[in-house]
C-alpha cells in the first residue's frame, strides 16, 4: 500500500435548512464575540508526486514496507478571503488556500463578508432574501401537526447526488500535476514518538504540519493540520479507546504530490453558502474540506466503508457517484446505491492473495470515497539487466477520501492478514461488547404492539405454538404522546406488572428511546434539558427545532459529556417510572432524523458543545446517544449488569456499546439478498452484533419470503422480526401450519446453536474476530472466494448459504479449498467434493455445512427462551479433517453480569480430537465459573470405521464404557449418555 496524495483543501458543507432569516460570514461565540471566517484549505494530491529529500518513511517491522506516498495540493481560495501572514494581521496579497479543512481568516471588514452567488440556476437577488425564504419554509415546517409514516416515505430527490455536494465538486477539480508544496527540511523534528515537519505552499505560503508515527501492532498514523490555525479544526474525540502508543523513532520521508490550481466561477463552488432545494447552508467560516489519495499496489479487491445497500466488493466509482458516508434516514433505501444510509465506519480493507491492508480515516464530517482500479505496468524484479527491462501488468487501486471538514488523521493498518487488521482496528476503537445471552435469542418487534393485552397475547402465542423467543419490543406508540421515558396511560396502565409477567416467563422487554424531545414545557425531560441548555443550538444561539414523531422537537446535544451523564441518569428506576431491570433500549432516528429538514437531517450550521458546527460531528451523533444509553443501563445496576442497546446510527467504535441493524428495509427478495453483503461489511468494520429486520420492515412478505428470511436470520448475529405499522400482522404462526412448523424449526436451530454463537461473541470481544465473516477472510489465498456475497462463514466452522431466490429448487454453493472437507450440518454426511456444487433445496431449510477440523458445541434441545436453557445438556459435533483431527472451544459464564470481567467468573473450555482421542481441557486463560451442566452426546463426523469399544475417563482416572452407534452411510459416530461435566477435564478414547 502506498499513500499517493492527501488533499487538504477548503471545501464547503452539505446544504442544511436555514433556521433564521439573518446570517453573516462570521459566527458569534457563546460569549457574543464574533469569530472570523476560517481559512480555505489546501489539498494533498493523489499518487504520482515527486519525492522530496525530507528523509525516509518509517519502516515497518522487517523493513520491507513503506508508508504510502503523500503530497499536498492547494485549492484557490474564495473571492473575498484575505491572506493572513499571522493571526489577526491581514496581508494585502490575493486570497490564499490553506490545508484541507483549514479555513482562511480575515480581520473584520467587508472583504471577508460572505457573498451571494450570482450564477446558479434561478439566481437569487440577495443572500438575505434567500435566507428569509428558507427561514419561512422552516417556520412552516416546524408548525406542530400529526406526524406519520408518510413523513419518512419521501421521494429520493430529497437526498443529494454527489455532484450536488459542493466540497466534492471542489475536491474533484484538483488533479495530479506539479506540486505547489515543498517540505521545509530545517523543520524536521525527530523524537522517540514521531517525526514532524512543515510543508509550505509555494504561492500563498500556507504552512501545514505533518506528523507521522508508528504505533505498536504494525499501524502507522499520519496527521496533517494547519501549523498556526486561526480557528482550530475539529479532531474526533472518544472514538479511539486511548491515545495509541508509538513504537519507536521513525525517520521521515515526504513525497510531494501534484496539484492543479482549480479555476472557475466561485459561485459554482459553494464556498460560503450552499443551496439544496429550498434549504440554504451558510458557512460562517468558509470552506474547510480535506482529502487524501492512497494507491494500493497489487490490490484490486477492496471492501468496507459501511453503510450502503451495496455489494460486498466496492465498485469502481470512475463513472458514477462516490461512496458517501453521511448518516441519513432513508426509508426504504434503494438497492445498489452508494448513498450513505444510517451509519458510517470509515474503514476500508484491501485484499490480495494472502495479504490484507486497511485504511482508517478518522473524520466524523460528511465523507466521500472515490475508488479507481486499473492495470499498470511495472518492471520485473530481477537481478539481470535483461530481466529488469521486462514489465508485468499488476492491478492498482486508487482510493480517494474527501471530508467536508476536520483534519487529516489516518491510520494505515498493515496487516498482513485480515485477522491482524481486525485486531489493529480494535486496538484503536475497541472490541465488540460481550452481549447478554438473552440478546442472542429471537426478538419479536412491531410498530406497534398496541397495549398490555396485545403484549401478553403475543407472548402467549409463542408458548401456544411452541416457538422460542426472548424479547418483545415496543415502538413509539407505547409512550405518552411520543414523550420518551413515559408510558401511554390508557394502553400501558401498569407497565411494571406487564414486565413482571414477562419476567416470570424468563423474557425481556425492549422499548424505543429516540433523541428528539417533544417541545412541551410540562414534559419534565424537555423542561430540564432546556433549563440546563442541553439542546443543540441553531446558528443564532437558540435551541434548534425540527420536526420528528412528536411534532416540533429539540435535539439533545450528546457531544456534551455533561448531557450524556444527565441522559444516562434518566434510566435509573427512580427516574424512569415503570421501568424494571428486564427493560432494555432501542435508539432509533438518531442520524439524527429531522423531518422536513435538508436531506431529512439536522442543518449543518447548527451548533454543538464547544461551539462546533453540526457539520463537524454529524456522523458521531448516534454513536454518542448509544454510548450514553449503554452507560445509563450499566449505571442503573450499579455497574453489575451488561446492557443491551440497539442503535440505527453508528460510527467507528459503536461496537463497544451494543448492536446495530440495517434499518428500514423492504419485504422483497432483493432486500433479503442484499442484507448478506451489508451485514458482512458491517461485521468487517468491527461491529459483529448486527442484523437485518426479518421479513422486511416495509410491506407484506409472501409466506415463502418470510420463511427464507427466518432461515437466514437464524444464522446471523442479531435476530429480530420487525414490521411497519402499515404492514399486516406477521407473528410466526399467522401463515399456515406448514410455514409455522418451518419457522419454528429455524428458530429452534438458532437456540440449539447458541453455545457456539456465544463463544463466537466472546472471540469477537477478546480477539476482534468477526462473528459473521466473508469466505475470503477464512480462505485468503483462494481467489474464487474474493467476491462471494451470497454465502458466508459463521465463525470458522459453519458455512451458511441462505436461499434468496423465489421458488428455488437448487442453489450453487461454493465449498472452498481442495484440501478442505465439508459435512452437511444436519445430515452429517461428508460432501463428495469441494468447489462449486449444485445443492438441491426444499422450503424446509437452507444449506449449512460444517468445516472439517472443527468442533461445534450445541445444546441438545431448545426451550422457551435462553434462560430456560441454562441447565439443558450439551452435545459436540466433531468434524474431522484430512488428518482425522479437529479442534473447538466453548465459552460459558452467567450470561448477564460483568463478573466474567471483574471476578473471572467464566469458563473457557477447549476440545481437541487427535489419534482417536477427544479431550476436554481448560484453556490457560480460563476463569473460575462452575456449572452443573454436562456433555450428554458427541457426534464424530467422518470417522473412518466402526469402533469396537469406546471409554470415557475423567481427570481422576476413573473410566466408563460409552454407548455408541455408527452410521455406515454417513460415517458418523454417535456417543450417547456421556454425562461428562462441562467444567471438568476428560478424555474419550475410541478403539
Amino acid at each position: 500500500m502506498s499513500t499517493g496524495s492527501r488533499h487538504l483543501e477548503r471545501c464547503p458543507a452539505l446544504a442544511a435548512p436555514a433556521s433564521s432569516s439573518t446570517a453573516s460570514s462570521r459566527r458569534r461565540t457563546a460569549s457574543g464575540r464574533r469569530q472570523p471566517p476560517e481559512r480555505d484549505a489546501a489539498a494533498i494530491p493523489p499518487h504520482g508526486g515527486r519525492r522530496s529529500r525530507a528523509g525516509r518513511a518509517p519502516s515497518a517491522p522487517g523493513g520491507g514496507r513503506r508508508l504510502p506516498r503523500a503530497g499536498v495540493r492547494a485549492e484557490p481560495p474564495p473571492d473575498g478571503a484575505r491572506t493572513v501572514t499571522a493571526p489577526g494581521r491581514p496581508s494585502p496579497a490575493r486570497p490564499r488556500s490553506g490545508p484541507a479543512g483549514c479555513r482562511a481568516d480575515g480581520a473584520p471588514g467587508a472583504a471577508s463578508q460572505a457573498r451571494p452567488s450570482r450564477g446558479e440556476p434561478g439566481g437569487r437577488p440577495s443572500l438575505r432574501g434567500a435566507l428569509r425564504a428558507s427561514a419561512a419554509a422552516m417556520e412552516e415546517a416546524l408548525t406542530p401537526g400529526k406526524v406519520g409514516v408518510q413523513d419518512e416515505a419521501v421521494d429520493k430527490s430529497t437526498f443529494k447526488e454527489c455532484n450536488q455536494i459542493a466540497f466534492y465538486r471542489r475536491q474533484k477539480r484538483l488533479h495530479p500535476g506539479k506540486s505547489l508544496y515543498r517540505a521545509l527540511l530545517d523543520s524536521v523534528m525527530l523524537s522517540d514518538e514521531n517525526v514532524k515537519f512543515h510543508i509550505i505552499h509555494e504561492e500563498n505560503k500556507v504552512l501545514l504540519q505533518v506528523e507521522i508515527c508508528e504505533i505498536e501492532g504494525n499501524i502507522f498514523r499520519l496527521k496533517i493540520d494547519e501549523a498556526t490555525p486561526l480557528r482550530a479544526r475539529y479532531k474526533v474525540p472518544d472514538v479511539l479507546t486511548k491515545e495509541p502508543t508509538t513504537q519507536r523513532k521513525p525517520t521521515g520521508e515526504n513525497e510531494e504530490a501534484a496539484s492543479d490550481s482549480c479555476k472557475g466561477k466561485q459561485e459554482d463552488l459553494g464556498l460560503w453558502q450552499e443551496k439544496f432545494g429550498s434549504f440554504l447552508d451558510v458557512k460562517a467560516h468558509g470552506p474547510s474540506s480535506v482529502g487524501t489519495d492512497f494507491s494500493l499496489h497489487g490490490f484490486d479487491h477492496v471492501y468496507g466503508i459501511p453503510q450502503h445497500t451495496e455489494a460486498l466488493l466496492l465498485k469502481n466509482t470512475s463513472d458514477g457517484d462516490a461512496y458517501r458516508l453521511y448518516n441519513l434516514d432513508i426509508f426504504g433505501h434503494k438497492i445498489h446505491d452508494k448513498i450513505g444510509i444510517y451509519g458510517s465506519v470509515p474503514l476500508l480493507l484491501a485484499h490480495k492473495p494472502n495479504r490484507t491492508a486497511g485504511i482508517f480515516w478518522l473524520n466524523s464530517s460528511e465523507t466521500l470515497v472515490d475508488i479507481s482500479t486499473k492495470a499498470v505496468a511495472e518492471p520485473m524484479s530481477s537481478g539481470s539487466a535483461a530481466e529488469a527491462a521486462k514489465q508485468r501488468v499488476v492491478p492498482l487501486t486508487d482510493v480517494r477520501w474527501m471530508s467536508e471538514s476536520g483534519i487529516i488523521d489516518v491510520f494505515l493498518l498493515m496487516g498482513p492478514t485480515a485477522f491482524d487488521i481486525f485486531k489493529q482496528f480494535a486496538q484503536l476503537t475497541g472490541t465488540q461488547a460481550l452481549p447478554p445471552l438473552f440478546s442472542l435469542g429471537y426478538h419479536q418487534c412491531r410498530w406497534n404492539y398496541e397495549d398490555e393485552q396485545d403484549v401478553k397475547a403475543v407472548d402467549a402465542g409463542f408458548d401456544e405454538h411452541d416457538i422460542p423467543y426472548d424479547v418483545i419490543w415496543l415502538d413509539i406508540e407505547h409512550t405518552d404522546g411520543k414523550r420518551y421515558f413515559t408510558w401511554d396511560k390508557k394502553k400501558f396502565q401498569n407497565p411494571r406488572k406487564m414486565q413482571e409477567h414477562l419476567r416470570k416467563k424468563k423474557r425481556k422487554l425492549v422499548v424505543i428511546v429516540d433523541p428528539h424531545i417533544k417541545i412541551d414545557p410540562t414534559y419534565t425531560l424537555y423542561s430540564q434539558a432546556k433549563d440546563k441548555g442541553y439542546f443543540v443550538k441553531d446558528r443564532n444561539g437558540q435551541d434548534f427545532e425540527g420536526i420528528c414523531w412528536p411534532g416540533s422537537s429539540c435535539y439533545l446535544d450528546f457531544t456534551n459529556p455533561e448531557v450524556r451523564k444527565w441522559y444516562a441518569d434518566q434510566f435509573t428506576f427512580k427516574t424512569y417510572k415503570g421501568s424494571t431491570n428486564i427493560l432494555f433500549v432501542w435508539n432509533d432516528m438518531n442520524e439524527p432524523s429531522v423531518f422536513k429538514g435538508a436531506e431529512l437531517t439536522m442543518q449543518k450550521d447548527a451548533v454543538h458543545y464547544n461551539n462546533w458546527e453540526h457539520r463537524e460531528v454529524h456522523n458521531l451523533y448516534g454513536f454518542y446517544q448509544q454510548m450514553a444509553t449503554a452507560e445509563g443501563l450499566i449505571r442503573r445496576s450499579s455497574g453489575k449488569e451488561r446492557p443491551f442497546v440497539l442503535t440505527r446510527s453508528f460510527f467507528a467504535g459503536s461496537q463497544k456499546y451494543g448492536a446495530v441493524w440495517t434499518g428500514d428495509n423492504t419485504a422483497e427478495w432483493s432486500y433479503l439478498k442484499i442484507s448478506i453483503p451489508m451485514l458482512l461489511t458491517i461485521s468487517m468494520a468491527g461491529i459483529s452484533f448486527c442484523g437485518a429486520d426479518v421479513g422486511g420492515f416495509i410491506g407484506d412478505p409472501e409466506p415463502e419470503l418470510l420463511v427464507r428470511w427466518y432461515q437466514a436470520g437464524a444464522y446471523q448475529p442479531f435476530f429480530r422480526g420487525h414490521s411497519n405499522m402499515e404492514s399486516k400482522r406477521r407473528e410466526p404462526w399467522l401463515f399456515g401450519e406448514k410455514n409455522t412448523q418451518i419457522i419454528r424449526e429455524a428458530i429452534r436451530e438458532r437456540y440449539v446453536l447458541l453455545p457456539y454463537l456465544y463463544t463466537l461473541f466472546y472471540r469477537a470481544h477478546t480477539a476482534a474476530e468477526p462473528v459473521m465473516r466473508p469466505l475470503w477472510v477464512e480462505f485468503p489465498g483462494k481467489t474464487e472466494t474474493f467476491g462471494v456475497e451470497n454465502e458466508y462463514m459463521l465463525g470458522n466452522a459453519l458455512l451458511v448459504h441462505p436461499v434468496t431466490e423465489q421458488e428455488a429448487k437448487a442453489v450453487s454453493v461454493l465449498l472452498p479449498g481442495s484440501e478442505e472437507i465439508w459435512y452437511d450440518f444436519r445430515k452429517f454426511k461428508r460432501m463428495e467434493d469441494s468447489g462449486t456444487l449444485k445443492i438441491p433445496v426444499t422450503l424446509e431449510n437452507i444449506p449449512v455445512f460444517q468445516r472439517g477440523g472443527t468442533v461445534i458445541p450445541l445444546k441438545t434441545r431448545a426451550a422457551k427462551s435462553t434462560e430456560w436453557m441454562i441447565d439443558i445438556s450439551y452435545e459436540l459435533h466433531v468434524a474431522l479433517d484430512t488428518e482425522a483431527c479437529a479442534i473447538g472451544e466453548l465459552y460459558l459464564d452467567d450470561g448477564h453480569s460483568f463478573q466474567y470481567l471483574h471476578k473471572k467468573q467464566f469458563l473457557y473450555q477447549k476440545f481437541t480430537f487427535q489419534k482417536n482421542i477427544l479431550s476436554s481441557s481448560r484453556t490457560e486463560e480460563s476463569g473460575k465459573y462452575h456449572t452443573t451442566c454436562v456433555v450428554e452426546r458427541v457426534i464424530v463426523l467422518g470417522f473412518g470405521q466402526q469402533p469396537t469399544f469406546v471409554t470415557a475417563c475423567s481427570k481422576d482416572g476413573k473410566g466408563k464404557e460409552v454407548v455408541f452407534t455408527y452410521n455406515m452411510k454417513t460415517s458418523a459416530l454417535t456417543l450417547e449418555n456421556l454425562a461428562l461435566s462441562v467444567d471438568a477435564d476428560w478424555q474419550i478414547y475410541i478403539n
